[in-house]
């Protein structure tokens, strides 16, 4: 028996052993291989969810089924690199011209928050440009993170309407550029970029009982719409009732306390506070929606070029409200005590049939803009091939 055994094992340790030379075979020589000079640069391959800081999640599946290429974005979303099919290969080390295109079609996920992240968008646009005019791609998309105060003017002139060679564009927060044919809005999504995580429901997420009735966890701006929240809050004394940490500075980063005092406080309240910051979507409304506490919005406009809420009925937040976002929309804090006041009286099974409700509507919201985002690709671009 003890023969048996050993012999059990070595055949074990011998399959093992093959199976993970047969891996490391396709991870270096198949057709998803990294880019040329990326180990000597440190960087990383990472499978399946390299462009899922912009939104509920591209879908690379899909994509893949379409022969399309992926362009991702990272690093803090100072540039974009490649992210071919079946897998995504992310780090800093990719650049323009680093990489061979395998792909008729690509997307590309940039970056255009501010000047330094448009210089490098820039760069590689004018890159894709280049493929296009040498044939060497056909189609092109782009996913944008757009300016907080809707000012993309920079990316008018790739538009293909425009004479550029953008043939779709997908943009993060509200725009009157939106019409449903060759632009088309996207979700700011939660922050992987702070190490937030995919959050999966849970029976007790759904069902506990949850010891504050809402939290914010944010900066408080001198002169905003913050600080009045702040101030309502500690008038009624609706404060000791909610988990609120409130800082005076903005932070990049989350630390580890930081970011598990904030997850924690999203899954113990049943209310998240979502005061309007430079625009009014923000990721804490994405990332309540992930664990079940309903978003309570404040429903204002905010400066800038993303539209006017006399002429669109549904600004801001046309995505959300279009697609029936179950949140509280709230156009002054001072509504909020009487908000809470209500919250009190409900029973354990009322706010377990509304958590039950928003994420499953969140689910549905996530999987239906996906379905959108393919089926659109397709019929651009496949479409366009067929003709």
């Amino acid at each position: 028996m003890r023969l048996t055994r050993k012999r059990l094992c070595s055949f074990l340790i011998a399959v093992y052993c093959l199976f993970s030379l047969y891996a490391a075979y396709h991870v270096f020589f198949g057709r998803g291989r990294r880019a040329p000079g990326a180990a000597q640069r440190g960087m990383r391959p990472r499978r399946g969810r390299g462009a899922a800081e912009v939104g509920p999640g591209l879908p690379s599946p899909p994509l893949c089924a379409a022969g399309l290429g992926l362009l991702g974005s990272g690093d803090g979303w100072s540039r974009a690199w490649l992210v071919p099919c079946p897998g995504f290969i992310t780090g800093p080390a990719v650049v323009p011209g680093s990489f061979s295109i395998e792909e008729n079609n690509v997307v590309l996920v940039l970056n255009g928050r501010e000047k330094a992240k448009i210089f490098y968008a820039t760069q590689w646009l004018l890159y894709a440009e280049n493929l296009v005019q040498t044939q060497k791609l056909q189609h092109l998309a782009v996913v944008l993170l757009g300016n907080e105060q809707c000012d993309n003017e920079w990316i008018n002139r790739f538009l293909k309407r425009n004479g550029g060679f953008v043939e779709l564009l997908f943009i993060i927060y509200d725009s009157p550029w939106i019409n449903d044919v060759d632009v088309f809005q996207w979700p700011l999504g939660v922050a992987t970029y702070r190490n937030f995580p995919v959050v999966e429901a849970s029976w007790s997420m759904l069902h506990d009982e949850r010891p504050y009735l809402c939290n914010f966890l944010g900066t408080v701006y001198e002169n905003s719409s913050r600080q009045a929240l702040m101030n309502i809050l500690k008038q009624d004394g609706n404060i000791k009732l909610c988990w609120v940490s409130a800082r005076e500075q903005w932070q990049p980063q989350e630390t580890n306390e930081s970011l598990k005092n904030y997850q924690d406080a999203l899954l113990q309240s049943d209310l998240t506070l979502c005061p309007v910051g430079v625009n009014t979507e923000c990721y804490r409304i994405y990332e309540a929606c992930s664990y079940g506490s309903v978003p309570v919005v404040e429903d204002v406009m905010t400066a800038g070029s993303c539209g006017n809420a006399s002429v669109h009925r549904n600004a801001p937040l046309q995505l959300l409200k279009s697609m029936g976002a179950p949140f509280i929309f709230i156009k002054n804090w001072k509504e909020l005590p009487a908000l809470l006041e209500k919250e009190k009286t409900l029973i354990l099974q009322e706010k377990i049939q509304r958590r039950k409700i928003l994420l499953q509507w969140y689910q549905r919201f996530k999987t239906e803009l996906k379905t959108k985002f393919t089926n659109i690709l397709e019929s651009s671009f496949l479409m366009n091939n067929k003709g």
